[in-house]
């Protein structure tokens, strides 16, 4: 069975390898396609593209975006997005990095409150991004003994109930699709089940495919067999496209391998067919 990843990250945002290293390890998992999905930004793609070219690995121009529904978090991957959108994505989302540089220094300036002797400079030098986030602050947590694990970090100090992390403002989701729509690009959800409920999904659904949503993740990292299930009937009950993907982000979470996610998925590589524009 010929399988594919559509949700992956590089050293551009929160992953831990560089993206020509994602098609590199694209290549000895004996993938048919991977996307190159990270978070907020285009500025991994020229070199994951090239490199794609140059190893003969499909190699999907995308970007996540972090957006807002209902004063809620939700993702929105877009895929296949042309060339001359990339500098357009930067500019889409600089909103949302300037609410994540103040986010960033709100929460610094809490750790240090609390005698954790975490500094911006330590998280950023852990990025190729512009903008580090709350995985590399866990990084540095646990390179200094404060947390055992970057799962650690997050429950102990980096969740939202802990009173140190503020979220930043975010893009809103509707807008965002036709953004992405805007450029001829596939406009996905992310993880469904992750931020929205099946009610908050029954309530969002119609108005994103209204703006152009093109597919729900069906085949995820996380999702339990009945979620799955759950999502495959979102899809059909909407109309949508199925697509899927690890969320691979290398040693950031570890559990999690490009292609396999914790050893069972399988994305269908007739995912990526239906979804080529």
């Amino acid at each position: 069975m010929k399988i594919c990843d559509l949700h992956t990250h590089s050293t551009f945002s929160d992953g831990t390898v560089s993206p020509a290293g994602l098609i590199s390890l694209a290549v000895k998992a004996e993938l048919s396609a991977v996307a190159l999905t990270d978070h907020n930004t285009a500025k991994g793609l020229p070199e994951f593209v090239r490199a794609g070219k140059e190893a003969g690995m499909i190699a999907v121009p995308g970007c996540e975006f972090s957006a807002d529904y209902e004063k809620t978090e939700v993702h929105i991957v877009g895929l296949f997005f042309p060339e001359r959108a990339w500098k357009e994505i930067e500019d889409y989302s600089e909103l949302a990095r300037m609410g994540k540089r103040h986010s960033n220094e709100k929460l610094i300036e809490a750790l240090n409150r609390d005698g954790y002797e975490v500094s911006a400079e330590e998280a950023a030098a852990l990025t190729d991004s512009e903008i580090f986030n709350r995985s590399h602050v866990a990084r540095v947590m646990v390179a200094k003994g404060y947390a055992s694990s970057v799962r650690d970090a997050f429950e102990r100090f980096l969740n939202e109930d802990r009173g140190y992390y503020t979220p930043s403002g975010r893009l809103s989701a509707i807008t965002t699709i036709r953004f992405i729509k805007s450029y001829g690009a596939r406009a996905v959800l992310a993880h469904p089940f992750l931020n929205l409920d099946e009610e908050g999904l029954l309530r969002f659904l119609p108005e994103a495919k209204e703006a152009g949503l093109d597919a729900i993740e069906t085949r995820y990292s996380e999702f339990s067999t009945e979620q799955e299930r759950l999502a495959d009937g979102l899809a059909d009950r909407f109309g949508l496209l199925r697509s899927g993907g690890s969320d691979f982000h290398g040693a950031t979470k570890p559990s999690i391998m490009l292609g396999y996610g914790k050893g069972d998925l399988e994305v269908p590589f007739e995912y990526y067919e239906s979804l080529r524009p």
